[in-house]
């Protein structure tokens, strides 16, 4: 309904405060300011100026309309903007999806580092547990994951860069009926009590599971917060990041066991992210969090 240039020029007389003041300031004789005002308020067929002795004053449809004025000049200026950082292969957000497994304080300096080098860029922060990292980047939910665990389940499309491997604690809570056991668990001890996993949460991809034995019972739950309050209760055993489990044990609060049989290795952890040309943002978040060295101190050990 209107152009660029006539909320300009709106704007500007209501600023200035006569028809003559906005002339002077666009480069326009008066009679032309005037009658593109004119124009418009026959469009809107509402005065949106009383015309005074070499002055205007807004009346009240007119202070409305001069505020939502304002309000399109300031969208249209964040558009253009906005569309040429795009052309210059900016992204308006970035989303990053982190596995469950990782500590969590390594989030807010992140989310702080990257805020202060890309204040009009969105941060989208997702936590996913298992083969829901690499759900995220196969379904375009995620454009980088970190602590991605296990082997690659995807083909193709995806880069990686290691971040070590995640070592596992097989734990009891200090009130547990195992705590007092000094011999080494063996399978039928340990059979009758459920096993505490984390649900997987992949969309896609199949779904994975921490460790269980055959026809034990399970106790699922969604994050590693959860669980760790579960095994503090006491109320199942099973295994547990090192990293998350030592500061429970040092408190007291977990039992560390030794297993009379093998249970799963260390896991390979990465950090991924979908190949091809990459923006700006993402090239300086690769930069920035590292190495395989300081990627495992940063977010594993």
């Amino acid at each position: 309904m209107f152009s660029h240039h006539d909320l300009i020029v709106i704007d500007t007389v209501a600023r200035r405060g006569s028809f003559s003041g906005a002339a002077e300031e666009l480069h326009k004789v008066p009679s032309a300011i005037s009658y593109t005002v004119k124009l418009i308020e026959n469009k809107l067929d509402v005065l949106l100026f009383k015309r005074l002795h070499r002055k205007v004053q807004l009346t009240p449809a007119g202070e409305y309309f001069v505020s939502q004025t304002r309000l399109l000049l300031k969208q249209m200026s964040e558009v253009k903007v906005q569309a040429q950082r795009i052309a210059n292969g900016w992204q308006s957000s970035v989303s990053i999806a982190l596995d469950n497994v990782v500590r969590e304080a390594s989030v807010n300096q992140l989310v702080a580092d990257f805020y202060q080098q890309f204040p009009y860029i969105e941060l989208l922060l997702t936590m996913e547990v298992f083969n829901g990292v690499w759900d995220a980047l196969v379904d375009g939910r995620a454009d980088i994951a970190i602590g991605a665990t296990s082997a690659v389940p995807i083909d193709g499309g995806v880069a990686y860069r290691s971040m070590g491997e995640l070592s596992w604690d097989f734990v009891v809570s200090k009130n547990h009926p195992l705590a007092k056991h000094n011999e080494a668990l063996t399978e039928q001890q340990l059979i009758i009590y459920p096993s505490i996993c984390l649900e997987d949460s992949a969309r896609i991809l199949p779904k994975r599971t921490t460790w269980l034995l055959n026809n034990q019972r399970r106790l699922v739950v969604p994050n590693w917060h959860s669980a760790e309050q579960i095994f503090i209760a006491g109320l199942g055993v099973g295994l547990m990041p090192t990293h998350r489990a030592t500061p429970l044990i040092k408190q007291g609060l977990l039992v560390k066991k030794t297993l009379a049989f093998s249970t799963q290795d260390n896991s390979p952890c990465c950090l991924a992210w979908r190949d091809g040309v990459l923006p700006p943002a993402i090239k300086w978040l690769l930069n920035y969090l590292g190495d395989s060295e300081k990627l495992h101190q940063q977010w594993l050990a």
